[in-house]
């Protein structure tokens, strides 16, 4: 992953740490631009790393990195404003595709803390029922087609819903859709 890291256009150094102790400890002193946080990383772990991290530095940028089997903490990573994850066996263009978008989303510079503050009354997305079906399976991990064998749909038909969930969330993707979901108490 480090190898891959390093062929992203743009990136001067690639540092590694070895616990989430360590994230918090070197971040204040080397801000680095993106932080790749494993799910399962030894000590405090990515998930309560990733919570401290962005709740003492909000400007921080992370992509969670995960094995795959663990949906429900990168989920729940998402919600606390992680930008994204990776698989720890992706493909360097993967890599490299992850670590560019988080890195160049709108606002990445001028972050507010996300926290696990409720929206205020009133602005919470109105989702239809299916669509809340949708946004559930995908903070399951669960594809298109699994979610439309669950639900009974065509898996076009839970593209479909999943258009429409994304433009009242505001979500570019399916990972921005399931934390701005985790964020607004969609999904649990």
């Amino acid at each position: 992953m480090r190898r891959a890291v390093t062929t992203v256009p743009g990136v001067s150094s690639v540092a590694t740490v070895s616990s989430g102790e360590e994230v918090l400890a070197r971040w204040p002193l080397e801000q680095p631009d993106v932080v790749m946080m494993d799910v399962g990383m030894p000590g405090m772990g990515g998930l309560e790393a990733t919570r401290r991290l962005l709740g003492l530095h909000p400007e921080a940028v992370v992509i969670m990195v995960s094995t795959g089997e663990d949906h429900e903490s990168v989920a729940k990573a998402l919600g606390l404003g992680a930008r994204g994850y990776v698989l720890k066996h992706a493909s360097t263009q993967e890599i490299v595709a992850a670590v560019l978008h988080a890195a160049s989303e709108p606002g990445v510079q001028k972050r507010r803390p996300v926290g696990r503050r409720r929206p205020v009354a009133g602005t919470v997305p109105r989702l239809t029922e299916r669509e809340l079906q949708v946004l559930t399976g995908m903070s399951q991990g669960r594809s298109n087609g699994e979610i439309g064998r669950d639900l009974f749909l065509s898996e076009d038909t839970v593209k479909t819903h999943a258009r429409r969930l994304f433009r009242k969330l505001g979500a570019a993707d399916r990972a921005q859709a399931v934390a701005v979901g985790y964020r607004c108490g969609l999904v649990r």
